[in-house]
């Protein structure tokens, strides 16, 4: 059986040596954009791992809290109780926006019966704001904005659940007066539903936590998350809250971004340890509808609506640089490359030169993400043991991270042909049709 397998793979490796326009046009790609990602996310990780002591906080900033609502039914109860219940010495203001309540009546009711238990809560202030008409995420988020009191404003989504320590470990990084934004971590609360929420787990691990960590040391956050951002009251009204359309947790990334470039100590920030726990998508259809409109929205974004913005002069090199190549370039054009590329692959060659191109291209990537495992299990986790039984199921996130990129080349051609952010379930058809085209 040995002498089979080695013979089987000198017969792959043959093949495979002997192809060299393949290697041409693969490893380019590869060296150029994937790997230095790697780079820059470990060693942002590194670089944080080594600076994170903190001095302890003397100063307990105010919170508004906004939670944007829409048919989460009772479960906006656990989410009014986990920020309650946050042992943070500071003044806590819970804003729970109820968008729709004519139609979400079981959803105001749960929000109003978490504001009862609450009502005697030392330093905590649970306040519903019914929008009896709809009008999306983003009029839900301006309606708590418009009336919040803190000195800091967290948004967060109706069916996230928090550690209870998240306010004080969010606010050790507006401790540093630059700070004019941050990012939460995700982690995934349904992950034992299935193989797709095991994926999507090791996803919010990797790229989301272990990534955004390594990217906001180097000053190049990509994204502060919708589901989970902190921001100074008074800078996001400063450049206007949150705008219509879709992806508005991007778009107010980059115009924090470009507001910041005028001054340039002002940082976008990453707590690492400030979690939250949301569900995610358990079907593959599910999972496929949310990022046709994630996937979607960033050609909107870059190319449609920030189109003008992308410029070193409004962001700077390092973040126009940055979102050329890892906004741009891998999100938008390397899914498409790779469509393109797996397409031409099946039809130039002989099928088992094609199966032994896969198998090497997934030990590479398993490789990599192997590599990052061990560096977010010691450095980044505030879970290890728990985080540690997702280490099995590394062997099948290659092709999972694969299956993404086609759909997400998929979500550029429905974006280009059909203006698919404009069919958006954030938000109603007549708000996202009255927004500015672009």
């Amino acid at each position: 059986m040995l002498q089979d397998s080695l013979i089987l793979l000198d017969y792959f490796r043959g093949m495979l040596l002997h192809n060299e326009e393949l290697w041409l046009l693969l490893f380019p790609i590869m060296i150029a954009i994937e790997l230095p990602l790697y780079l820059l996310v470990i060693t942002g990780i590194l670089r944080w791992s080594y600076d994170q002591e903190e001095a302890p906080l003397t100063h307990f900033p105010s919170i508004s809290f906004i939670i944007t609502c829409y048919g989460e039914g009772d479960a906006i109860g656990i989410t009014i109780d986990s920020l309650a219940e946050q042992v943070y010495p500071g003044y806590i203001e819970i804003l729970t926006v109820v968008d729709g309540a004519v139609q979400n009546r079981d959803t105001y009711q749960a929000a109003l019966n978490g504001k009862k238990r609450h009502l005697g809560t030392r330093n905590r202030k649970v306040r519903v704001l019914p929008k009896w008409q709809r009008g999306g995420r983003v009029s839900t988020l301006n309606a708590g904005l418009s009336v919040a009191i803190g000195d800091i404003v967290i948004n967060v989504d109706g069916d996230t659940s928090f550690d209870n320590d998240m306010a004080l470990t969010m606010m050790t990084q507006f401790a540093c007066e630059n700070v004019i934004a941050s990012g939460g971590a995700l982690r995934v609360r349904n992950h034992n539903k299935n193989i797709l929420t095991k994926m999507q787990s090791l996803e919010y691990m990797l790229s989301m936590q272990a990534g955004k960590t390594g990217m906001a040391s180097w000053g190049v956050l990509n994204n502060i998350s919708g589901a989970f951002g902190a921001f100074r009251k008074n800078l996001l009204r400063q450049v206007g809250g949150w705008d219509t359309h879709t992806a508005e947790d991007l778009d107010l990334t980059m115009r924090l971004k470009q507001y910041k470039r005028r001054y340039p100590n002002h940082k976008l920030a990453f707590s690492t340890h400030s979690i939250g726990h949301t569900d995610v998508p358990d079907t593959f259809k599910d999972l496929i509808m949310q990022r046709l409109r994630w996937d979607g929205d960033l050609l909107f974004l870059f190319l449609r609506k920030h189109n003008e913005g992308l410029t070193p002069s409004l962001l700077g090199w390092g973040n126009f640089l940055f979102t050329l190549a890892y906004g741009i370039i891998q999100n938008v054009l390397l899914p498409l490359l790779v469509v393109i590329f797996t397409v031409y692959m099946i039809v130039a060659y002989p099928l088992n030169f094609v199966f032994a191109l896969m198998l090497l291209l997934y030990a590479m990537y398993l490789v990599l993400s192997i590599l990052l495992f061990i560096i977010y299990i010691t450095l980044v986790s505030e879970r290890q043991k728990e985080d540690l039984k997702f280490t099995g199921w590394l062997l099948l996130y290659p092709i999972y991270q694969f299956l993404m990129r086609l759909i997400t080349a998929f979500s550029m051609v429905n974006e280009v042909f059909r203006r698919s952010h404009e069919e958006s379930s954030m938000a109603p058809w007549w708000v996202l049709k009255r927004g500015k085209k672009f």
